[in-house]
């Protein structure tokens, strides 16, 4: 019984350290690789925005990356 409860408790880590509070996990928006952020920049400056990264963000992460100041389709 307390090797379950131990294994139990441990996957419960694992799932906490893999999610971003968004409800997906922080790998699931992908890399910020140069091409991937110049073509996010790019869509976002079509809509009148600017591309930041968000407080607390992580630049490695794409998701971590929002169009700030876009119009509204």
């Amino acid at each position: 019984m307390m090797r379950a409860l131990a294994i139990a408790a441990a996957l419960a880590v694992c799932v906490a350290c893999t999610d971003t509070g968004e409800g997906r996990a922080y790998y699931e928006g992908g890399d910020a690789t140069y091409d991937a952020v110049k073509k996010a920049t790019e869509a976002c400056t079509a809509k009148g925005g600017q591309l930041q990264l968000k407080p607390q963000g992580d630049s490695t992460h794409l998701a971590d990356y929002a169009c700030v100041g876009a119009r509204s389709n």
